[in-house]
């Protein structure tokens, strides 16, 4: 069974890079819309929770405001599990099994010790967190939807240990080609928490809080799962305690390279309170309206693109580490064609039909004629992030931590926030125009920085890595 299972790592090496793509990114890809569908159900119960729309809506409102927390813990998920996984792929192409079970225990170690934290300030300051996203306390006739989103989000906080494990841990079993695997903890969690959240919600009459209590629940069964795989005998490497010990000089690199995909995920929730704030000011709920549904149609329709790149790093990890320059040049190839070509197929079906996208979330005519024209604008550039995150998620595989925190930083930090305020003021359009133009003027100034910038780096750390085998 060992052997078999270290084959099944090696193959990385040595199969060609075509079908181990799809073998590795129809997996990930279905996991990417297993998700979505845990989180369209989980939102639909909830918006039942009660025989009257009034409190149906504002309990589906208040759990909505814990959406971008929620993300910001996954985003520390990712800090641990995403930034060390490549450099496990990593020494596992040198052959240096030892190594890369070090950096799986220092990340189970970093991810239990964030959880701890997290947990406690997530359970002591839900109230004030949760009024700073938006929530309402009722005053003033506003709609109290702070009593649903603190009763949500205090019990959520209590299986955050289950949540970063799950998600930190599981990108270990897709970093050694188990993608498969991988996707059955996806799943496993989504049919628990399809059949816990009916069961707490309605038959045990808990409501949101039993929409908190079966998702944390369908968690805790995807950890066992991942625990349990990761200390058998079907895994090339596991976690084993003498590494769970903390190394600086393994975990260190490690979050610094996770840094990236964190502030990726981190930063989701600091963009939508900068175009809420914005919009409100230049064309009220309504226009705040449509920005929801745009970053839902944004969220939803970049999964398979994240599926893509998430099949494609352990290839091009576990290459670069054994030293085969061609086959990490033929993988990142093939991943940026398979990804382009989405996003441009994406790009034309937005732009002919945004009717089909809009009404998934909403079918409202005032809100849809207000949507129509936003979600073309903002959308105007998608056609260009497959190049976008083809480059910036291989410079994350090839371990640059560097260049991929820069990118991270450059396209929602250094170039969009500030054109959602700037553009309003300097554009002789209609001021909410403006603010969805923000977007793509920050995808195509980024994508035109990350290609240079990668067409260097690139080039360098291929003729280095030919240079030393």
């Amino acid at each position: 069974m060992l052997l078999l299972q270290q084959k099944q790592t090696e193959a990385l090496g040595t199969q060609p890079i075509g079908k181990l793509l799809l073998r590795l990114a129809a997996p990930a890809v279905a996991a990417q819309i297993i998700n979505l569908l845990y989180n369209l159900v989980d939102r639909m119960y909830i918006g039942h929770i009660a025989p009257t729309d009034t409190v149906g809506r504002v309990a589906l409102t208040g759990v909505g405001v814990c959406l971008p927390l929620i993300m910001i813990i996954s985003a520390f998920a990712a800090l641990a599990g995403q930034g060390a996984a490549p450099r496990a792929s990593i020494y596992l192409g040198k052959g240096e099994t030892d190594k890369a079970e070090e950096v799986l225990g220092n990340a189970t170690s970093a991810l239990v010790f964030l959880s701890v934290v997290l947990t406690a300030v997530f359970y002591i300051f839900a109230e004030p967190m949760l009024l700073a996203f938006g929530a309402n306390d009722g005053t003033g006739g506003t709609d109290n939807t702070l009593l649903y989103g603190f009763e949500y989000l205090r019990l959520y906080s209590l299986g955050t240990l289950f949540v970063l494990v799950t998600l930190g841990l599981n990108t270990f079993i897709s970093a050694q080609g188990f993608t498969v695997t991988s996707m059955l903890t996806v799943l496993i969690g989504a049919v628990c928490n399809i059949i816990l959240d009916p069961i707490f919600i309605f038959g045990l009459d808990m409501g949101v809080r039993g929409a908190a209590l079966a998702t944390i629940l369908s968690q805790a069964v995807s950890m066992i799962w991942i625990l349990k795989f990761l200390t058998g005998k079907k895994t090339t490497i596991r976690i084993r305690l003498r590494y769970l010990k903390p190394n600086w000089s393994v975990l260190l690199p490690s979050l610094a390279l996770g840094l990236s995909p964190f502030i990726m995920m981190a930063t989701e929730s600091l963009i939508a309170v900068c175009f809420n704030t914005s919009l409100r000011k230049y064309g009220g709920d309504l226009a705040v309206g449509a920005m929801t549904i745009l970053s839902s149609v944004m969220q939803f329709s970049m999964l398979p693109l994240q599926g893509l790149t998430q099949g494609a790093q352990p290839i091009i990890s576990y290459n670069y580490g054994a030293g085969n320059a061609d086959r990490v040049r033929h993988a990142f190839r093939l991943q940026v064609l398979c990804t382009t070509t989405f996003s441009v197929v994406l790009w034309l079906a937005v732009q002919c039909f945004p009717d089909v996208f809009i009404k998934i979330f909403n079918d409202a005519p005032s809100l849809v004629e207000v949507a129509r024209p936003a979600l073309r604008i903002y959308t105007a550039a998608v056609c260009l992030l497959g190049v976008q995150i083809g480059c910036q998620q291989t410079f994350v595989a090839i371990g640059n931590a560097k260049s991929s925190l820069f990118l991270a930083l450059l396209r929602k930090v250094f170039l969009l926030i500030p054109f959602i305020y700037l553009l309003p003021n300097i554009l002789p359009f209609q001021k909410t125009t403006c603010v969805f133009l923000a977007e793509p003027a920050a995808d195509i100034l980024a994508v035109a920085t990350t290609v240079t910038l990668f067409s260097i780096q690139f080039r360098r750390a291929m003729k280095r890595l030919e240079n030393h085998s």
